[in-house]
């Protein structure tokens, strides 16, 4: 079943490791746990391997915080939560999504301090692209149902990254993924039949999984489609 780490990470860590089942985990009840700079703390959501690991977190850096430059061999994505998130390319904000691809080098840091959604070594090989998109001046887009609005990220073969923000009392019909969903909850609340998942929540539902979502009080979320096929 998933479950929640209470210890600092260990070598070879299985963390909400199966794809085959479904997770959901409210990250705000996560104890932060240290990293390998004692500035940065993370709260881990899915992790396969060491401190070199397929992961998904919840990473934040306190004022002052840095990492020395290191090298992204399968990528990184990055969402900007709170705070300013800097590396060489410059200063991002909160909304900003960051995609390092396969083989990218960076020194990350923040002076004032930040809070950032990171997945790292999930991207395919044969993704080169790097993106940079601020979502507050992003090309927002009308969804598949009255009341959505849809920011396009990133799309590479069957994986599709977007933010979806939800209108209060919005609805879409049952539907099934292929290659499964990943959400994170940025703001409000995000519901389907299963429950009411609230800002700081992270689901993953596995390939051909099938649910009728919604939001009563609106939300955003960061979804990814077609990963798990």
């Amino acid at each position: 079943m998933p479950h929640a780490p209470n210890t600092p990470v260990q070598p070879d860590i299985q963390l909400n490791a199966d794809w085959s089942q479904r997770c959901a985990i409210q990250s705000h009840e996560l104890p932060w746990l240290p990293s390998p700079s004692p500035l940065v703390e993370r709260r881990l959501l899915e992790r396969n391997g060491g401190e070199v690991a397929r992961a998904t977190s919840i990473v934040r850096y306190l004022p002052g915080a840095r990492f020395s430059a290191h090298h992204h061999e399968r990528g990184e994505e990055i969402l900007v939560l709170e705070g300013t998130f800097s590396d060489d390319s410059g200063h991002h904000g909160p909304g900003t999504y960051l995609r390092n691809p396969p083989g990218s080098s960076h020194a990350p840091y923040s002076e004032e301090g930040c809070t950032i959604f990171v997945k790292l070594r999930y991207h395919d090989p044969a993704d080169s692209e790097r993106v940079v998109i601020d979502s507050r001046r992003g090309d927002w887009r009308p969804g598949l149902v009255p009341g959505l609005k849809v920011l396009p990220l990133h799309s590479f073969g069957t994986q599709h990254t977007a933010l979806v923000r939800w209108a209060p009392e919005t609805f879409f019909q049952p539907h099934t993924h292929f290659g499964g969903e990943e959400i994170f909850v940025v703001e409000g609340v995000f519901s389907d039949e299963h429950g009411d998942y609230p800002e700081g929540s992270w689901l993953r539902s596995p390939h051909l999984s099938r649910h009728q979502p919604f939001s009563r009080p609106g939300c955003l979320i960061l979804v990814k489609v077609g990963c798990m096929g």
